[in-house]
């Protein structure tokens, strides 16, 4: 079990302070944003297409209940079990009662977010279940006994020494840094368990409602190994991840691997379409997908329905100005619990997820500058979110009243250039004459810098 971590803000304090930290994600998130540019850049009409994905979204949740319906008549068709979970309880026991049906004690797993957001490791351990996730990624940060810092790139936070130190523990022998010891390594050791696992337990990017497929991106052989080699395979997806057709998803998959790591197509793709066939020499005897709910239908119909368009490809994480200083582990909760997710679509969801009483702080941890909407290739609107979830707070009395109106004073000293100005040049005046132990005021606002050196 992941110890509890200290709120929002301490936690951000200990990031900033942690230059290792800032070095690596600065390092990684630079890479991601530079390849995704040149290869959204390379793509014909590019924005024209943006434009149509945003329309195939927004109808697909609009009509959510039913494109959730022919997926379950076309996977049925095809032999998979489709199941339903009202919320994170009722998903882990739907697993867990598929696992032990099947007399099963080693599960291997392929990157997944909702099974981080249902907290299934926990689950399963607790029941006498051992589950091994076998991303690279995943791996690293479940030998640390962390959570995964960033949606698709888990151990973005670590280095590739801290990485040998880990595996050199695990192992019981030394480990060198250099990254070719460290895959060999991991492939060796994971390689007998996708051998040993009776129940492979994936995610699911896309759920394709006319033929009942679940298409699963990633960039490593593990997923089509934890989806093929084990007599039962189990995907676990949110229900906002249907796409109606497969034109549908071809969009989908055109602009995914491209926003998140800048490549026309992830190296592996895979589509599954229930269980195997008479003649197929691979793949489960028995398919389940788990459709979780767990809130999300709740946001229907409401101001914050468009957050249920996302496709987590983590460019907003990538271009915040606030995550790639911070890092994933700093948002959580008052009373220090993890959110799944981090970034600016973190900042969203997990208040509207699991509550805006506890992560109350994190629609506070964005600077507004609007460079996650510009590169969402759904073109959420997520300050627009994030100005709400902060309205909502007020009127839910999660603000002190002394913080409020600070909070009102101070959004229309920011909000007027020239008031903005007059405050910055007396607070200039004051930390001159007073020597007050606190950053110096910069010479310019952070929208000039933002528009001048920031993109």
């Amino acid at each position: 079990m992941n110890p509890r971590r200290p709120g929002f803000r301490q936690s951000a304090r200990i990031a900033l302070e942690d230059v290792r930290l800032s070095t690596a994600l600065e390092s990684a998130t630079g890479r991601f944003r530079s390849a995704r540019e040149t290869a959204i850049a390379e793509l014909p009409g590019v924005e024209d297409l943006r434009d149509h994905f945003k329309q195939i979204r927004e109808a697909t949740v609009k009509d959510l209940g039913r494109h959730l319906r022919i997926f379950e008549e076309s996977a049925s068709a095809a032999g998979a079990q489709v199941h339903f979970a009202e919320d994170a309880a009722a998903a882990r026991e739907v697993i867990l009662d598929i696992v032990r049906k099947n007399g099963v004690k080693l599960v291997t797993k392929s990157k997944s977010m909702a099974t981080e957001e249902i907290r299934l490791n926990h689950a399963l351990e607790d029941a006498g279940i051992r589950a091994v996730e076998t991303d690279l990624g995943e791996w690293i940060v479940q030998l640390a006994e962390e959570p995964p810092s960033h949606i698709i790139a888990p151990a973005i936070h670590k280095t590739k020494e801290q990485v040998a130190e880990l595996f050199s523990a695990e192992s019981g022998s030394g480990v060198a840094s250099e990254i070719s010891e460290l895959t060999t390594h991991a492939r060796l050791r994971l390689r007998e368990l996708f051998l040993s696992a009776g129940v492979g337990i994936s995610g699911g990017n896309i759920a394709v409602a006319e033929t009942g497929s679940v298409v699963l991106v990633t960039n490593e052989g593990n997923g089509r190994m934890v989806t093929s080699l084990p007599r039962v395979h189990i995907a676990l997806i949110g229900i906002e991840k249907v796409a109606p057709t497969w034109h549908d998803a071809g969009v989908w998959l055109a602009l995914l691997a491209r926003s998140a790591t800048g490549q026309p197509l992830s190296i592996y793709t895979s589509v599954i379409t229930g269980p195997k066939r008479s003649g197929d020499i691979d793949g489960p005897e028995e398919v389940h997908i788990v459709f979780l709910d767990n809130g999300r239908s709740r946001l229907l119909n409401t101001q914050y329905e468009e957050i249920l368009q996302c496709i987590r490809c983590g460019a907003c994480l990538n271009i915040c100005p606030v995550y790639r200083v911070s890092g994933g582990h700093a948002y959580c909760g008052e009373d220090g619990e993890q959110s799944p997710y981090s970034g600016p679509i973190g900042a969203v969801v997990a208040p509207l997820l699991f509550g805006l009483d506890n992560f109350k702080a994190l629609p506070q941890a964005s600077t507004l500058c609007g460079a996650c909407r510009d590169v969402c290739p759904a073109r959420i609107d997520l300050p627009r979110m994030l100005l709400a979830l902060r309205m909502d707070s007020v009127e839910a009395g999660l603000v002190k009243p002394l913080e409020a109106a600070l909070e009102r004073t101070t959004a229309r000293v920011f909000s007027n250039e020239q008031l903005f100005e007059i405050a910055a040049r007396f607070g200039r005046i004051g930390q001159r004459f007073l020597r007050v132990d606190l950053p110096e005021i910069a010479p310019r606002s952070f929208r000039k810098w933002w528009a001048e050196e920031g993109k």
